[in-house]
């Protein structure tokens, strides 16, 4: 059984950075050809897909975050670490990691619980 858990921080003050954990059990985040993603959903508004780590550690960016966003792993852990900096109130969502199948479909079998991301000062 695949698991995923995010972590972090709920509460971030403007201009920090958002620094956010998942850890995957039941899966290798090295295995083709799977790729995991970072996803968050505002309050009140649709999912917006914010980036990739793909299983030999290429990365992929949503355009408008792309400036902002970094994602990274840590295989020895099975972790990948989604980090988005110059934060906003409008950054404020819930977060969720995930995995997407890798085949073109954009299916995301497995998610995480989500971490609910407030920035406030």
């Amino acid at each position: 059984q695949v698991q995923l858990q995010e972590s972090g921080p709920g509460l971030v003050k403007p201009s920090q950075t958002i620094s956010l954990t998942c850890t995957v059990s039941g899966a290798s985040i090295t295995t083709d050809p799977y790729y995991w993603i970072w996803v968050r959903q505002p309050p009140g508004k649709g999912l917006e897909w914010i980036g990739r780590i793909v299983h030999d550690g290429r990365t992929s960016y949503t355009p408008s975050l792309k400036s902002r966003t970094s994602i990274s792993r840590d295989t020895s852990k099975n972790q990948f670490t989604l980090n988005l900096n110059s934060v906003s109130p409008e950054d404020t969502a819930m977060y969720y990691c995930a995995r997407d199948l890798g085949d073109g479909s954009g299916c995301l079998d497995y998610w995480g619980q989500g971490t609910q991301v407030t920035v406030s000062s």
